[in-house]
């Protein structure tokens, strides 16, 4: 079956507290009339650090909507290839023995995608699969997973490479002054993730069962309007509720698999904001130390979009990981309003079946 291997993940030098943030929102918008309520909202996020890619003096400035992506292209083609190459150490592979590669990020556009420019900067084979995904979201991290698990199911011997790059911090409007946009601006985070699927072998999650859920009309709670200006972030006040629609979707898929939701030994969610995961645990009947490193992500980076699943994985391995077997689930949440549910098992193999890394450091050489 395919195997979940560890993700590799990196987060921007530039580092903005809360202090930072809340003193940013009561310096520009100081007559804002809700800014009392937008300041109790960023505080209640609990998240105390975030990481940007750009320093806040240039985050602040808008320079249009053109340079900004022309950032995004720049600063993702920087930081991702080492991210790659981490997450195929921990896979033990090479480039050569990756079948497809899933990219996807929410924050900036390219056309032809960063896998062309992946296969083509770093020695990816000619017929490797291209799979973009760019507007699911927060929950697209969560497609990766499940489409990469497809892939693997209808090609077993296929290994599968997924990049999530989100920077969005290039997404801040400064004229959006609704009090969502303000929230969102004390919330989110950049990073860069990666993984590898492997369809045999490797150390991770055993990826048993995939899922997905759609809310019906709920198309406008999570959404962006594209202008001249960029992406503008819209964020409904009925978002904070969608755990009551998306919980019982967990809680279906994990029956129809034979297991019950409460029961499981890890879980690793979307952690958009603290009421999800408070919600989950109210919904599901699971005790918050199971949300422990999804809560880390979002206190130590914020809403890192994507990868939020991959960076809380990480942590798990960082962690010791969990017992042979372990059952476990995987989460995305995101526009839609939509869930991206994986089950698995957690396994470690037979020492001397995971090779790749002579292969790779041979490969890695010839990139500058």
């Amino acid at each position: 079956m395919a195997t979940l291997c560890r993700p590799s993940i990196a987060v921007p030098e530039y580092v903005l507290t809360m202090e930072h943030t809340l003193e940013l929102a009561r310096t520009m918008h100081a007559d804002h009339p809700q800014l009392g309520l937008a300041l109790r909202l960023i505080e209640n996020t609990g998240v105390l650090t975030r990481h940007i890619v750009q320093p806040i003096e240039e985050t602040l400035r808008h320079p249009g909507f053109e340079p900004r992506n022309l950032v995004y292209e720049a600063e993702a083609k920087r930081r991702v290839p080492p991210v790659v190459y981490g997450a195929l150490d921990n896979a033990g592979l090479g480039v050569d023995d990756i079948d497809l590669i899933v990219y996807v990020s929410c924050t900036g556009f390219m056309m032809p995608s960063m896998t062309a420019w992946l296969i083509n900067t770093l020695g990816f084979r000619n017929d490797t699969r291209q799979l973009p995904i760019a507007q699911l979201g927060c929950a697209a991290g969560g497609a990766a997973i499940n489409r990469a698990h497809d892939f693997c199911l209808a090609y077993p011997q296929a290994n599968v490479l997924i990049v999530a790059c989100e920077f969005c911090s290039l997404c801040y409007q400064p004229l959006d002054l609704g009090v969502g946009s303000l929230l969102s601006n004390g919330l989110f985070g950049d990073a860069v993730a990666a993984a590898v699927v492997r369809g045999t072998g490797g150390t991770g999650v055993r990826l048993e069962r995939n899922g997905s859920h759609l809310v019906p009309d709920t198309e406008d709670w999570i959404s962006y309007a594209v202008k001249a200006t960029g992406f503008h972030f819209l964020l409904d006040k009925r978002v904070p509720t969608t755990m009551k629609m998306l919980a019982p979707a967990l809680r279906t898929l994990a029956t129809e698999h034979d297991w019950e939701i409460a029961d499981l030994d890890f879980h690793i969610v979307h952690a958009g904001g603290p009421r999800i995961l408070d919600d989950l645990c109210h919904f599901l009947d699971i005790e918050p130390e199971m949300f422990r490193f999804s809560r880390a992500t979002l206190t130590e980076r914020g809403n890192i979009a994507s990868c939020v699943v991959f960076d809380a994985l990480d942590r798990i391995f960082a962690d010791g990981g969990v017992e042979e077997s372990a059952r476990g689930v995987i989460a995305g949440f995101g526009p839609g309003i939509t869930a991206e549910i994986a089950l698995g098992r957690w396994t470690a193999p037979a020492l001397g079946t995971v090779g790749g890394q002579g292969r790779l450091a041979e490969q890695r050489a010839g990139v500058g």
